[in-house]
């Protein structure tokens, strides 16, 4: 699904500062004023290329309900595509839609069953900044973990609250562990929304850090072997009105030779 890159320095020099942030703390924040103004000289480089993260944002717009919540809540929408890359590489190729599966070990509350959701429309897929987030994760978790083939999950995630959804549950399962190796989470778009903070602990369930993913292009990305992710309720600002948190997953994990798995839940 991605181009073939044509490197440049800005974009290599994010790639080398998050690689050792990950590293080092087993996740990181990438504000938007970091991703941004790399992704807009990454599309300066050719001419086809244009800023587009706006288009993408536009496919949150489509989202299905989901059917599989264990609590009964009716606040979440998304769509799912699975891919795998091969080590070194900077494309994802997309495999044939399937199911998401977790075990209950990851996932108490939704896992246990094969959940069958809407593909992710190749529209979105054909954008520039899908395109410069693949880039990104694979340049980034590439260097972490080389020689690695991956297999890859995205979910388009759209949580909502107000004019009438009373629960607005990002990570309805609680701090958790997603089962792969690495997790990115790109926040899209939140509109009539506050709260939604993200918590990162380690395996003890020591807090290491408290962020919120509030604008575009917002990034965080975590070693799922090595810490613990979650996300509190957001609140409607204005509750006679549905508000939106709409991010995007891509999750990683070693691929096996045989068959693919994977899991991820939303932060």
């Amino acid at each position: 699904m991605c181009d073939v890159p044509t490197h440049d320095a800005p974009l290599e020099t994010l790639l080398t500062s998050l690689a050792e942030r990950l590293e080092r703390d087993g996740y990181l924040l990438a504000p938007a004023a970091e991703i941004v103004p790399v992704f807009h000289d990454w599309c300066a480089m050719s001419e086809h290329r244009t800023p587009d993260h706006d288009v993408l944002g536009r496919y949150w717009n489509h989202l299905a309900p989901d059917r599989f919540m264990g609590d009964g809540g009716r606040y979440r929408r998304r769509r799912h595509a699975v891919f795998s890359a091969a080590a070194g590489g900077h494309e994802l190729c997309r495999r044939p839609h399937q199911a998401h599966f977790q075990t209950t070990d990851f996932n108490r509350l939704n896992g246990g069953i094969e959940r069958h959701f809407e593909p992710v429309e190749d529209g979105a897929l054909a954008t520039h900044a899908f395109t410069f987030l693949c880039e990104l994760c694979l340049g980034v978790f590439g260097h972490c973990a080389p020689d690695v083939d991956w297999h890859v999950e995205m979910h388009q995630f759209r949580i909502e609250v107000g004019g009438g959804i009373d629960a607005g549950l990002p990570t309805p399962e609680g701090l958790h562990r997603d089962g792969v190796d690495f997790v990115a989470m790109v926040m899209i778009h939140r509109n009539n929304v506050r709260e939604g903070v993200s918590h990162i602990h380690d395996l003890d369930r020591r807090e290491l850090a408290a962020f919120t993913l509030a604008d575009g292009l917002d990034m965080a990305l975590v070693d799922d072997t090595r810490v613990l992710h979650g996300v509190t309720p957001i609140v409607a600002e204005d509750a006679s009105r549905v508000g939106t948190r709409d991010l995007l997953v891509l999750t990683f994990k070693r691929r096996p030779p045989d068959h693919l798995s994977g899991g991820v839940s939303g932060m």
